[in-house]
């Protein structure tokens, strides 16, 4: 089954068109962040090293599928940063533009010459967003801090998994993701103050304490209950039944009946309606303290039937039901191509010469996010960005010397 397809269309205009922003920041968070804010119009200016931004080196079969994917509908400015004429260029460009973003650890910013201060004195209406691990504050905020880190510290991995094995880090960049999209949010909030006071301001953004946000209520319920949650696989410990089960042809599905009516019309429509008036599945609070007989009997059920007839039987019946899915899945999936939330977009190095990637997120009625260009090469637009800047021989003279650099 074809995605659909999209093609770039630099002429396209979203909700922040006009909205200048300078991205020092580097790996996914950042990345995360700004691409929500150039989805949507917003003229990112990506600034890179010479050696690029290291989402760039996360090759597969030598193509940056990364970069590809978190850096579309940016633009890509390469100076290098440690000469003090590279950072007289960024105090220009961050004079110019509504959203400052960084993720340098604490400190490295104010030894660039870029502190919040000297930005703000350039740029008052600047909004500035300082991402690090734990914060610009505290006793953590010198110590390296990549999302892995704050996955384990935030309590996530101590409850994902299986309680008679060890924590499990998830497989994706969570704690970054949640941080860019936490970001984003506020980084608008903060565009709005600006617009309507013309007072910009700094947003500590750490990658813990939006992991933090996502996991609540575990803190609240450690103090009700004296007890920290058990990890419980797929299970909830908040409802039952909920759960991955196995079909016959060895698909899964994942299952949830988490209102005492889905789990009635789930007991009939595995033709054992007397399930309702079983003490131990009567209630909610039953089925957890019985959890274990409750799967056997659901598992059994679906074990003896093909993923296919599973789905449909219990979409028949109207109970929440669904496929699990790997990526491969998704590629062939009808309900994904309707929605156009995975689409193809055109590339050279892809087979086929079109690249996957998610599509609008979400979807608006009046400013739809928008597909302007795709990720730039490095240092592709210095020359349409920096030489109207700075003029034709400031320009040129720092090319010669090496400080604006094009690959």
């Amino acid at each position: 089954m074809s995605l659909p397809r999209r093609a770039f269309d630099p002429t396209a205009r979203g909700a922040l068109e006009g909205v200048r922003v300078v991205d020092l920041s580097r790996l996914v968070a950042g990345n995360m962040l700004t691409k929500v804010l150039a989805d949507h119009g917003a003229e990112v200016l990506k600034l890179e090293p010479p050696e690029g931004d290291t989402l760039r080196a996360w090759r597969v079969q030598g193509v940056e599928s990364s970069w590809k994917t978190w850096c579309r509908n940016k633009k890509s400015l390469c100076l290098a940063l440690r000469d003090p004429a590279g950072i007289e260029v960024v105090r220009a460009l961050a004079a110019t533009a509504e959203i400052f973003c960084e993720s340098f650890r604490p400190g490295v910013l104010e030894e660039m010459g870029l502190a919040p201060e000297a930005l703000l004195a350039l740029n008052p209406r600047l909004v500035i967003v300082r991402i690090s691990g734990w914060g610009q504050t505290g006793p953590y905020r010198h110590k390296p801090g990549f999302g892995t880190l704050v996955e384990g510290y935030s309590g996530f991995a101590a409850v994902n998994g299986f309680a008679d094995r060890e924590p499990v880090l998830p497989p994706m960049f969570m704690g970054d993701a949640y941080a860019g999209l936490y970001g984003a949010a506020s980084a608008l909030a903060a565009f709005h103050h600006a617009k309507a006071t013309g007072q910009g301001q700094v947003i500590d953004l750490s990658l813990l304490e939006p992991m933090l946000a996502v996991m609540e209520p575990q803190t609240a319920n450690q103090r009700l209950t004296g007890e920290v949650k058990p990890r419980s696989g797929s299970r909830s410990t908040n409802s039952a039944p909920r759960n991955a089960y196995r079909t016959r042809d060895g698909g899964w599905v994942c299952l949830s009946a988490s209102t005492q009516g889905m789990t009635e019309k789930l007991f009939r429509s595995i033709g054992r309606p007397e399930l309702m008036e079983d003490p131990r599945f009567r209630t909610n609070a039953d089925r957890l303290r019985h959890v274990e007989a409750l799967d056997a009997i659901i598992a059994a059920f679906i074990a003896e039937r093909s993923q296919a007839e599973v789905l449909a039987h219990f979409d028949a019946a109207g109970v929440t039901i669904g496929p699990i899915k790997d990526a491969a899945g998704l590629l062939e999936d009808p309900y994904i191509a309707a929605r156009a939330a995975l689409v193809e977009v055109p590339d050279a190095e892809m087979p086929g010469g079109w690249l996957p990637m998610h599509g609008e997120v979400p979807k608006l009625s009046a400013t739809p996010t928008l597909f302007a260009r795709p990720a730039p090469r490095l240092g592709e637009h210095n020359e349409a960005v920096l030489r109207p800047l700075l003029g034709e021989a400031r320009y040129a003279a720092l090319v010669e010397a090496g400080v604006i650099r094009t690959p």
